[in-house]
């Protein structure tokens, strides 16, 4: 896997990547301290909010700036994101008032809504070949999974050290070291879309439309909600088990997430060769549909008595949720490549960027909610049917690749369209025949 970091273009990207998450996770330790600062007892509220106004973030920006990107060069989107997400940093251990949190954490959030889609947009041009892409999409997983759980550990040992406030220089930094490393590296050529009249507005919804029409991204979206459903329970619910439920210290929180963060990490280092010999399809459903019977052993722990088994099957179930997760997440960017020309990507990335996040935004408050109010059994009974429903609809919209060539026919495309090369004219349309691709010239099929 670590093979594709011998291409110096890609190693520059992944290293910005790994350092830009190294310094949020810094952030967000920090931002928790700076909330409890300004609000007190009020901080879980504080945090709550400024949590969902990074998911708003995510939803709203992401879009448009897939619809401006192809007017852009994209070394210099990714660097001017990462030097608004630095100011943001630098600005915010001045902060004493809530508004001013929201106001920063919305600017912050909106940089990372154009750096990231534009970041994995980039990523298969300077990685063509698909058995590097794919290992390439592992090794980014894997800095996800790691980053989650070495920012605490690194926060904690800094706080020994400094004030917290100190955190938040740690994370300008950090993108600092992003955009140096995006600077130093030459992007592959853009793929030039066809000049088109279309308003902001329809450019922005541009991928989304495509999220509509094509039966594997449609699909996508569907398994995205099951990983949103399994990850709220996770991220929200955590430590009410730890804590409430089973009755154990602290520290077993982050044991806990370690669980998750280890079944992710061990599924996403095995990927690459099990994705040389199996397709997205079977690795992306196969993990969605794992999550319905963890969710209903988590049911049987929940409504069982206190025991001394329950803590290592919370482990074991943690682990679980976190590879049947992977299994999904791991392949999504291979899965948008193949679905969408290349002139699309970054549209598509977008739409999936904000789309994905969409999900998150209904089942974070799910999952807290209905634990706090109804107990945790209720949050159970809903996530893992909304993780069931979405796996089965996943199961139907995606269909089983066609066995060899679909003969078919076009009536959209214009005379000169290089996909016609081969085609010949039929009435209004073009007719020829190869291997059929869900993407996004062959999404009506």
């Amino acid at each position: 896997m670590l093979s594709v970091l011998r291409n110096r273009t890609y190693r520059h990207l992944f290293t910005a990547q790994a350092i830009a998450l190294v310094g949020t996770g810094l952030a967000t330790v920090a931002l928790g301290l700076l909330a409890y600062d300004i609000a007190g007892a009020d901080a879980g509220s504080v945090l709550g909010t400024a949590l969902a106004i990074k998911m708003v973030s995510y939803v709203a920006i992401a879009p448009a700036i897939g619809a401006i990107t192809d007017r852009l060069p994209r070394r210099a989107l990714m660097v001017g994101a990462d030097l608004v997400r630095a100011a943001v940093a630098l600005t915010l251990p001045f902060v004493d008032q809530v508004w001013q949190v929201y106001v920063l954490i919305f600017l912050l959030q909106s940089a990372s809504a154009a750096f990231t889609p534009t970041f994995h947009a980039v990523v298969p041009s300077v990685l063509p070949a698909e058995r590097d892409y794919t290992r390439a999409l592992s090794l980014s997983r894997v800095a996800y999974d790691l980053e989650s759980l070495f920012s605490p550990a690194l926060a904690a040992a800094l706080l020994s050290l400094m004030t917290y406030n100190w955190l938040f220089l740690g994370t300008v930094a950090g993108f600092l070291a992003s955009a140096v490393l995006v600077v130093s590296v030459v992007l592959p050529k853009q793929v030039a879309s066809e000049p088109r009249g279309d308003s902001v507005r329809t450019r922005a919804t541009a991928g989304m439309r495509l999220f509509l029409v094509n039966p594997q991204l449609r699909a996508l979206l569907a398994l995205d909600l099951a990983v949103a459903a399994a990850g709220a329970m996770v991220i929200v619910n955590t430590v009410v088990y730890v804590r409430d439920e089973l009755e154990r210290g602290a520290a077993d929180m982050s044991l806990a997430l370690g669980a998750y963060g280890g079944g992710s990490m061990v599924v996403a280092l095995l990927l690459p060769r099990v994705l040389d010999r199996a397709s997205d399809r079977t690795v992306m459903l196969g993990g969605a549909l794992l999550l319905p019977p963890a969710f209903a052993a988590l049911g049987g722990l929940t409504a069982a008595g206190g025991s001394a088994w329950r803590w290592p099957a919370l482990l074991m179930i943690w682990a679980c949720f976190g590879a049947a997760c992977s299994m999904v997440l791991t392949p999504t960017g291979r899965l948008i490549r193949n679905s969408a020309p290349p002139e699309e990507h970054t549209a598509v990335f977008a739409a999936q960027f904000s789309l994905s996040h969409g999900c998150w935004l209904l089942t974070y408050p799910l999952a807290g909610w209905l634990g706090a109010v109804a107990g945790l059994q209720s949050a159970v009974v809903a996530l893992g049917s909304i993780a069931l429903t979405a796996g089965i609809g996943a199961l139907r919209l995606w269909p089983p690749p066609e066995p060899g060539p679909v003969e078919h026919e076009h009536s959209g495309l214009h005379a000169g369209h290089p996909h016609l090369a081969d085609a010949v004219r039929v009435g209004c349309g073009w007719r020829h025949s190869h291997h059929y691709a869900a993407d996004g010239l062959h999404s009506h099929r």
